[in-house]
């Protein structure tokens, strides 16, 4: 290294072009979606359309006005240098529609992870309600039960009546075989 430079340190700030021109990239990205969305419209395509008939015509019939005569060398070049910066302009508008494509893509991702997350938990505690309830007495069951204990009641009460009066009919039997 006889020169100095060394490769371990980098340089200074590189001294181009693009250290004296800073282009804000969203600022480029916004003006290339404009040029992109106005070039795929009908008003454009009519404008361009009369703007070459009008060329073609007064290169044609106006003698005097000829400046780009018949093979339209002129028209050409400049549908040329139209096509040469709509490209990379379109394709600008392209890269930042899929970029926003993405993370969008990315947001209804963690959306629908987060809803299957809910759903899941939702579900669970569904399932642990529904576990709980069976456990716990529900309002058709303590019916059934009050009817069932109710019904039973008044068969036992019966029974005891049947069994008071047969007492009372042995009573009867033996007051009157005494007398």
């Amino acid at each position: 290294m006889a020169d100095g430079r060394r490769l371990d340190v980098p340089r200074g700030s590189p001294r181009g072009l693009g250290s004296y021109l800073r282009l804000d990239p969203d600022a480029v990205g916004r003006f290339a979606e404009g040029i992109a969305r106005f070039l795929g419209t009908g008003r454009f395509l009519a404008v361009q359309t009369i703007v070459v008939v009008v060329w073609i015509a007064l290169n044609v019939f106006a003698v005097q006005l000829r400046w780009d005569p018949y093979p339209f060398i002129l028209l050409n070049l400049a549908f040329s240098t139209q096509a040469a910066y709509a490209a990379p302009l379109i394709l600008l508008a392209q890269n930042r529609q899929a970029d926003r494509d993405r993370v969008q893509a990315e947001e209804d991702r963690a959306r629908a992870a987060q809803t299957r997350a809910d759903t899941e938990y939702v579900a669970r505690e569904l399932a642990a309600l529904r576990v709980a309830i069976g456990e716990l007495a529900t309002r058709d069951f303590i019916r059934g039960e009050l009817t069932r204990l109710a019904g039973d009641e008044a068969e036992e009460a019966e029974k005891r009546e049947r069994k008071r009066r047969k007492a009372e009919r042995a009573e009867r039997e033996r007051r009157e075989s005494v007398s």
